[in-house]
């Protein structure tokens, strides 16, 4: 196995782990349980490993953080919004 197909695979795997949680955030909309700080310091992790990658020119890193990214931002967005929601109706 070459490295970069162990990096593609790895990749493939904690990406699609997310989406699991995306779908279900998506189609219920409730973001209660999830963690702001979390996902906030994931996304922040998760652009400068995107960043990394770019630089290094590896692209099984890319990929991987570019979708990761994606992923977290989306339910990082919906949980901002739960939040500006409750503040705005106390």
């Amino acid at each position: 196995m070459t490295t970069d197909l162990l990096g593609y695979i790895a990749a493939f795997l904690t990406t699609t782990s997310f989406l699991p949680q995306v779908i279900r955030t998506l189609r219920t909309g409730d973001t209660r349980s999830i963690s702001f700080t979390m996902y906030l310091m994931l996304v922040a992790g998760v652009a400068a490993w995107l960043a990394y990658g770019l630089l290094l020119g590896a692209l099984p890193i890319v990929l991987a953080n570019g979708m990761t990214l994606l992923l977290s931002s989306i339910i990082l967005a919906m949980k901002w919004r739960e939040i500006r929601a409750s503040r705005q109706a106390s």
